[in-house]
């Protein structure tokens, strides 16, 4: 089992309604529409900032 661990995230109300759409949209839990946001964002930000020398 991966390892989780869950938080309590207080949305504006546009964005809390954009997850809604994305989530009817996709047949996805607003949970995993948030989750893919965050890792397209980690994604973006490992190949803008390079690995420190010797990694």
């Amino acid at each position: 089992m991966k390892e989780e661990s869950k938080f309590l995230c207080r949305l504006p109300t546009d964005v809390k309604r954009f997850l809604e759409q994305q989530s009817e949209t996709y047949g996805s839990s607003m949970n995993s529409e948030v989750i893919r946001s965050v890792r397209e964002r980690m994604e973006r930000t490992e190949k803008e900032i390079p690995a420190p020398a010797g990694e």
